[in-house]
C-alpha cells in the first residue's frame, strides 16, 4: 500500500514514519535557557551524520501550543547543547523529562537529574549518563512551521570511565552501556542486548 503523505494529516505521517524507522537512538538532550534554566528533554529524531567533522543530526518537532519547543529554542538562541545517551537504568528519568514543563522550570530538578559541568560549553551534562556529546550548532534548517533540523558539530565525547576498554584505540565497551532506543507506538522502547555480527565484503561501503 502506498501513503502519499502530501494529503495525509501529518500525524498519520508521523506515525508512519516512528512505526517503520526503527529502533532510533535517543538523544537526551540538555540545553540552557536565556535565563539561566537548564532544560533536558528526550528526542528520537537523531544520530550521527559524519566524522570529519564529527557531526550528529536532531530533529526537533514543534509544540502544538507553543510553537518552537524549549530545546529547540535554547539551541537556536545560544547555538550550544549536549546530547546525553540513556541507558536503561535511567529511562524512567528520561521519560519524565518529556513532560510539557513551563520555560521557567527545570525539568533536571523535576526529574532528580545531576549535572555535570561541560568543558567547551555551557550546557552541563547529565552526570549519570554514561556517554555525552558537548555540540555547537554547525547548521539549522527550519523544515517547517516550527519544525527545525540542527546540526550539531561534536566537541568533546565524555565516556564513563568503566566503559573504556582502549582509550589510545577508542574502544568502548558498547553492550556494556546497556543503550535504549525508541521504537514504535508510545511508551515502546528497544534493549540493546539481541546481537547478531555479519562480516562486510572488504570492498563495501561503511553501513
Amino acid at each position: 500500500m502506498r501513503f502519499d503523505l502530501a494529503e495525509l494529516p501529518p500525524d498519520l505521517g508521523y506515525k508512519l514514519l516512528t512505526s517503520t524507522i526503527t529502533p532510533r537512538p535517543i538523544a537526551w538532550v540538555s540545553t540552557l535557557g536565556a535565563t539561566g534554566v537548564v532544560n533536558v528533554a528526550p528526542y528520537s529524531f537523531f544520530n550521527a551524520m559524519g566524522h570529519t567533522p564529527p557531526v550528529v543530526a536532531l530533529g526537533l518537532l514543534r509544540d502544538s501550543n507553543r510553537g518552537f519547543k524549549d530545546t529547540a529554542r535554547n539551541i537556536l538562541d545560544s547555538g550550544e547543547f549536549v546530547v546525553n545517551l540513556v541507558p536503561e537504568g535511567m529511562i524512567a528519568q528520561m521519560s519524565a523529562t518529556s513532560a510539557a514543563l513551563p520555560p521557567e522550570e527545570s525539568e533536571l530538578e523535576a526529574a532528580g537529574l545531576r549535572a555535570a559541568p561541560s568543558t567547551h560549553i555551557r550546557p552541563p551534562r547529565l552526570a549519570d549518563s554514561p556517554v555525552s556529546f558537548e555540540c555547537v550548532t554547525h547548521a539549522a534548517v527550519v523544515t517547517g512551521p516550527q519544525q527545525t533540523i540542527v546540526i550539531g558539530r561534536v566537541l568533546a565525547v565524555h565516556v564513563a570511565d568503566h566503559f573504556v576498554l582502549d582509550a589510545e584505540k577508542g574502544y568502548i565497551d558498547t553492550p556494556a552501556l546497556g543503550l535504549v532506543a525508541r521504537m514504535h507506538g508510545a511508551g515502546w522502547y528497544a534493549r540493546s542486548t539481541d546481537l547478531f555480527q555479519l562480516a562486510r565484503p572488504k570492498t563495501g561501503s561503511g553501513v
